[in-house]
C-alpha cells in the first residue's frame, strides 16, 4: 500500500456527496470540503456510486445537477487506471475494504489526498478524517 502524505488536496467519499446533495443529517460536515473545489478531487468511480444512489433514491434532476459539477472537475477528475486498479488490489487484500472502497482509499493514497467519509469501513486507515 501506498504511504500517505499530508497534503492539502481532498478527495470526498460516496457518501459525502450523497449527504451533501440530498441535505442530509451530515451535509453541514461534509460542505466546507465540498465548497472549496481547488484542493477537491474526484475518482471516477465516486461519480458511478453517487449518480446510481442519487438517480436511484433522488431522481434524475439532482443526478443531473451531481453530473454538472462533476464535469467542471477536468483536470481534477481522476480516472482508474491499470496502476491504480493493481494498488486498489493489494489495498482491499491488505485491508479488507470491499472493491469499491479499495479503489476510493487506494486513489486518495495514491494522489496524497486526505479522503473524508462517513463510512466506518475506513476507520483507523491512515489519511482518513471520519465525519
Amino acid at each position: 500500500m501506498i504511504t500517505p502524505s499530508v497534503s492539502n488536496r481532498v478527495i470526498v467519499d460516496s457518501s459525502g456527496w450523497v449527504e451533501y446533495m440530498g441535505n442530509g443529517a451530515k451535509a453541514n460536515s461534509f460542505a466546507p470540503y465540498l465548497e472549496s473545489p481547488a484542493n477537491l478531487f474526484l475518482p471516477s468511480i465516486i461519480v458511478y456510486e453517487v449518480y446510481k444512489k442519487l438517480v436511484r433514491e433522488q431522481g434524475m434532476h439532482m443526478a443531473g445537477i451531481f453530473l454538472s459539477q462533476a464535469f467542471s472537475f477536468r483536470d481534477r477528475l481522476i480516472d482508474l487506471t491499470l496502476e491504480l486498479s493493481i494498488v486498489a488490489s493489494q489495498t482491499s487484500l491488505e485491508t479488507r475494504l470491499p472493491m469499491a472502497d479499495a479503489i476510493i482509499y487506494a486513489t486518495a493514497q495514491h494522489h496524497r489526498s486526505q479522503l473524508i467519509t462517513s463510512d466506518s469501513h475506513f476507520a483507523n486507515l491512515p489519511g482518513v478524517t471520519l465525519v
